[in-house]
């Protein structure tokens, strides 16, 4: 289920506030600057599927976004448990970070914690299938995807080249929760 849990910067260890209905989060992002979407697939799709058969199903959705977000570059990114850099993907992704374009996921299976820090208050997305996130360009954040990553992802950019980050050189997120995917809390 997805979930958004507000933290004081100061205070990682208990949230103010815990928001699990997808309208609510919706809300709470949108207050931030965040778009936090429901998507459902125009034909069914699995993971494995090619990414052309991904992209097909949301096809609708990423054309509106483009026409949107003047996004030029759209992939397809899956990883699984058992793929042999998942450690260093993601630590890659685990530090603070920006970036000088929206950063646009949306997740077609499996599932991934994005973190926001924005002025003194830090938000923890947990991002399931049939989610998009926006996070605009300029916020905070990091991305934890688990010891034992399983998501499809539709990835959609303004800048040809991807992802590109800009660490911030703070140690904020080491001292967040880690995403440990069937745990509650």
């Amino acid at each position: 289920m997805s979930r958004l849990r507000i933290f004081t910067e100061a205070d990682p260890a208990t949230p103010v506030e815990v928001i699990d209905d997808h309208a609510g989060i919706a809300r709470a992002l949108a207050g931030i600057g965040v778009r936090f979407e429901r998507w459902q697939a125009g034909q069914p799709v699995q993971p494995g599927d090619a990414p052309e058969k991904v992209l097909a199903a949301y096809a609708a959705d990423i054309e509106r976004l483009k026409a949107e977000g003047g996004y030029h570059a759209v992939d397809v990114i899956s990883l699984s448990p058992d793929h042999p850099d998942r450690e260093a993907l993601r630590r890659k992704f685990l530090d603070e970070h920006t970036h000088s374009e929206d950063e646009v996921r949306f997740f077609v299976a499996g599932s991934g914690l994005f973190t926001l820090h924005v002025g003194e208050r830090v938000y923890e997305v947990r991002c399931e299938a049939g989610d998009l996130i926006g996070v605009p360009d300029g916020t905070r954040h990091w991305f934890d995807m688990g010891p034992a990553p399983h998501f499809v992802a539709i990835r959609l950019f303004t800048n040809p080249a991807g992802w590109v980050a800009n660490f911030t050189g703070a140690d904020i997120a080491a001292r967040y929760p880690r995403y440990e995917p069937g745990q509650a809390g």
